[in-house]
């Protein structure tokens, strides 16, 4: 199916106008972002990497060049990590993935691709090429978007996919055709083997059977396809993990881990943390605590575990702690959805100026972002928003949160219509650009 071909295009205007921007706009919003982020890169040096989990990826990427096998876990024993940032990191830097200035630079490319795709989803969902060229701008200048491009990490690459599976399922719906909705799926499969957290946005991919513009046969064959590409992106990895591990693992066996992690002792001493010193001293403790669990389960079989056994019992444990003290449980709960919606980052990481000017840029994006959905054209495309900013904090909630962990969710769907929000109050002055 290209869906009913015969049907109209619902997506263009009455007057029949492109709200596309033209090519070398976006080359233009390409070029300011990836000129913002690799001069971030120089700007903090190069040729090494601060961020924590840049070596247990440059690990996974050398083990797959130089054996031909992902390894077994990529953070002690603890659990290995999805496949698709390695694989990436190692084809990036021609097989050289210990080359940190290489992947760095590889990031940052992919980091200023983003914007291009939010520049193109708002030319879709709102039809007006202003706004769409300034979304992409601020999208290509956003601090917290040009600092995580800079690192060995694999948000920019997976809010890429998120992004491009957004546009694909759009104009999918749009259309309608069926092969869009497969990509789209697919993509979003892609993201999931990227950030296993990505799974937990595959129901949206039911979404067109909400879209009352088609029939409903049509509606059941672009959901449903978008489903198969899904489940096809994801099958060569999880046959993988059948042959290997005899087991049945999707993306990742870090689930189990990140429920004990997210939901003990330990998380609750890190909201208390006060300094740099502290937090070391709580890292270096958490880590021998989890070392010392996967030991004593480890015991308990008389053997090593596989992936599925030691993330079932990282989970057993935190489970555990929860049915022991329901209410200390609640209180967590609690205390991470406040630290998932503040708007300030780490107070004893960063500097009180770097603090206040980010408080006060998300206040301006949520406040913004607001008035953009509540007066957004497209409603279900609105709701469909809204839906990802819950499950994404949902999961992370019932798991762990770390305040970076919501920035390939939710700030691109803050800029996107914070900046038609802001555009909407403008009164308007000549022609719409």
């Amino acid at each position: 199916m290209r869906g009913a071909a015969s049907l109209p295009d619902p997506s263009e205007s009455a007057a029949g106008r492109d709200p596309s921007l033209r090519r070398n706009a976006y080359l233009a919003i390409f070029a300011v972002a990836l000129i913002a982020r690799l001069t971030a890169v120089v700007a903090t040096g190069p040729a090494t990497s601060s961020f924590g989990d840049a070596r247990a990826y440059v690990f996974a990427a050398k083990s797959l060049v130089e054996t031909g096998h992902y390894p077994d876990a990529t953070d002690f024993r603890f659990f290995f990590r999805p496949p698709v940032y390695p694989v990436f990191l190692a084809a990036a830097t021609l097989g050289h993935p210990a080359c940190i200035p290489c992947g760095r630079a590889a990031n940052a490319v992919v980091g200023a691709l983003c914007p291009v795709l939010l520049a193109a989803l708002s030319g879709r969902i709102f039809r007006r090429r202003g706004v769409a060229l300034a979304t992409g701008v601020a999208a290509a200048l956003h601090p917290p978007f040009v600092f995580a491009s800079t690192e060995i990490q694999s948000e920019p690459l997976f809010m890429l996919l998120l992004l491009a599976s957004a546009f694909l399922l759009l104009a999918a719906v749009d259309r309608p055709s069926s092969n869009l909705a497969v990509l789209g799926g697919a993509t979003l499969g892609i993201a999931a083997l990227t950030r296993s957290s990505g799974l937990v946005l595959a129901p949206l991919l039911l979404a067109p059977l909400l879209d009352r513009r088609w029939p409903v046969r049509a509606r059941g064959h672009i959901a449903g396809s978008a489903l198969l590409g899904f489940a096809i992106a994801l099958s060569p990895w999880v046959a993988r993990n059948a042959a290997v591990y005899r087991e049945l693992i999707v993306s990742s066996d870090a689930g189990g881990y990140s429920l004990y992690h997210g939901n003990s002792e330990w998380t609750r001493r890190y909201y208390a943390i006060r300094s740099r010193g502290e937090f070391a001293e709580w890292q270096r403790a958490a880590d021998m605590d989890a070392r010392q669990r996967l030991v004593a389960l480890e015991a308990e079989e008389g053997r090593g575990l596989t992936p599925r056994e030691r993330s079932s019992g990282f989970a057993r444990l935190a489970l555990e702690r929860m049915r022991a003290d329901p209410s200390a449980a609640a209180r967590l709960f609690a205390a991470k959805a406040r630290h998932w919606l503040r708007p300030y980052p780490t107070t004893w990481l960063w500097p009180a100026w770097v603090v206040a000017a980010t408080g006060a840029l998300y206040l301006a994006l949520d406040a913004f972002a607001i008035v953009g959905l509540v007066l957004s054209p497209r409603r279900g495309v609105a709701a469909f928003s809204l839906a990802a900013l819950a499950l994404s904090m949902a999961l992370h909630v019932a798991l762990e949160v770390v305040w970076r962990y919501r920035m390939p969710y939710w700030d691109p769907i803050l800029i996107l219509y914070a900046v038609f929000g802001g555009a909407s109050l403008v009164p308007a002055s000549g022609s719409r650009p």
